[in-house]
């Protein structure tokens, strides 16, 4: 397959990552920039093709808890008990990260951002693959996550090996982030679960204090390109659409 195919074949994606490419990888949030993440050559690519700062810590993905623990060296109480409450799902801990983890994973930090993504061919290629796949949303950086592969090969195009098509995103919102590597539990990212859902479960911080660990926080993630217009109510938007379909016309 030529680079920047779209295709639904799982055995190719997960031969890509093995051989060391870069794939788009679909999740339930938004789709991944995914690569092998004990691969630094590999995960080095995800930065040239994201043009994305290489002191940003990316979100490995794993298959389950059981795996996720073996990446950190102090596997806290608060993310045990987030994961097994929220995993698989749109939530990242943060812990302290394993001796065996390399730097590029990290940012040069001394924490890694893990996950169990809720997305049945997502958890078939990491079950498949049998390692953790580092992945930040499939755009450029700066730029809005994508939510669709067309949304991906828009953006990167052949730059990616490979487009594991898994459907649209479920939630088309990024994972909420939370720190569980300290005695204060923050969040650092809101995302796909609540705060107060988190916090209903462990103490959580009212607000962040110290520099963020955390992935994926430029404001312009979220941004759209086109120009937005709040309305007050309902019947205030329909006169404001009514209104454009007539200039339109003209």
């Amino acid at each position: 397959m030529k680079s920047g195919s779209i295709g639904t074949d799982t055995d190719h994606a997960i031969e890509v990552l093995r051989n060391g490419g870069v794939i788009g990888f679909p999740t339930e949030t938004v789709y991944g920039l995914a690569a092998d993440a004990s691969n630094s050559v590999a995960v080095n690519r995800i930065f040239d093709i994201k043009g994305r700062p290489r002191n940003h810590p990316l979100i490995v993905h794993l298959p389950s808890l059981v795996e996720a623990r073996l990446w950190s060296a102090d596997w806290s109480t608060s993310a045990e008990i987030l994961a097994a409450l929220f995993w698989p799902g749109p939530l990242t801990v943060i812990v302290t990260k394993a001796l065996t983890v390399n730097h590029e994973v990290t940012g040069g930090l001394e924490t890694i951002a893990l996950r169990v993504p809720n997305h049945a061919v997502a958890l078939e290629v990491l079950r498949g693959l049998e390692c953790g796949v580092a992945a930040p949303s499939a755009n450029k950086f700066g730029k809005v996550s994508p939510t669709t592969a067309e949304h991906v090969l828009n953006d990167l195009g052949s730059e990616v090996d490979y487009i594991l098509d898994g459907g649209p995103c479920s939630i088309g919102l990024e994972s909420t982030i939370v720190d569980c590597s300290a005695n204060i539990i923050q969040i650092l990212r809101p995302g796909g679960i609540s705060r107060e859902l988190v916090s209903q479960v462990v103490p959580v911080a009212e607000q962040m204090t110290g520099p963020s660990r955390a992935p994926g926080m430029l404001d312009s993630h979220y941004a759209p390109t086109c120009r937005l217009t709040v309305v007050a109510d309902v019947n205030e938007a329909q006169a404001l659409l009514a209104t454009q379909a007539v200039t339109q016309q003209v």
